[in-house]
């Protein structure tokens, strides 16, 4: 074998070790970022965040006429807010109905949101939202049943993104998409609702989607934040 053929050998060789190499790392990776996930990083807000947080959702519970009585402090624990501390009514003290300079626009940060899925023990580590324009998109972590094929006792990823908007005086709700591991699902197997209006498609029967529409007046979804205004 002349010194051509020999190098020509060592290249070939040279090549297939690193292609095993590559493919053993991809399937690695794969693996642990598909099948073996791991758990999502709660947020925890800052005290200046949380305070911010407790005042929105404060309002929130003003447009139903029910003053909330606890807020979320930063490790997590329920405490008493100024409110109760002063002796003003809270949520289980009588209280007179009013609507009455009621702030009906509310507006959530994404780093509040996955705050509050946080204090969800059965989400805090398993659903993280994302928001950019016009677009939620959402990472759920899902235990498979141990007696399912294959993937049984095993946690998968999935990726779920939704357009929100509003549009000729009424929410606009699409789901772009959802993938399993990784891999966009098809558009038959959901169902055939991939890039339809959900409100356009179910929003004149009685139900949720009727009801949803009917009670927004304007929702925009910008990066990092969700702006809601409510009908009166």
């Amino acid at each position: 074998m002349d010194r051509k053929e020999h190098l020509g050998c060592l290249k070939v060789v040279g090549i297939i070790l690193i292609t095993m190499v590559v493919t053993v790392l991809a399937t690695l990776w794969l693996a642990k970022a598909y099948i073996f996930p791991s758990e999502f990083k709660p947020v925890a807000l800052t005290a200046t965040e949380e305070k911010q947080l407790s005042a929105k959702l404060n309002q929130l519970d003003r447009i139903s006429g029910v003053e909330v009585s606890r807020k979320i402090d930063v490790s997590g624990k329920a405490s008493e807010t100024d409110g109760e501390k002063a002796g003003k009514p809270d949520a289980k003290t009588p209280l007179k109905y009013s609507e009455t300079d009621a702030e009906r626009k509310i507006s959530f940060t994404q780093r509040e949101l996955n705050a509050m899925i946080a204090k969800n023990t059965d989400l805090a580590k398993k659903l993280s939202i994302d928001l950019s324009e016009d677009l939620v998109s959402a990472r759920l972590l899902v235990p498979v049943d141990p007696d399912f094929p294959v993937l049984g006792g095993k946690t998968i990823r999935v990726h779920v993104g939704l357009a929100l908007a509003y549009e000729k005086n009424k929410p606009v709700v699409v789901l772009k998409g959802v993938k399993l591991m990784g891999v966009p699902i098809p558009n038959a197997w959901l169902g055939g609702i991939k890039n339809i209006d959900l409100v356009d498609e179910f929003g004149a029967d009685k139900g949720f989607w009727k009801a949803f529409s009917e009670g927004i007046e304007s929702i925009k979804v910008e990066k990092g934040r969700l702006n809601i205004q409510f009908k009166k």
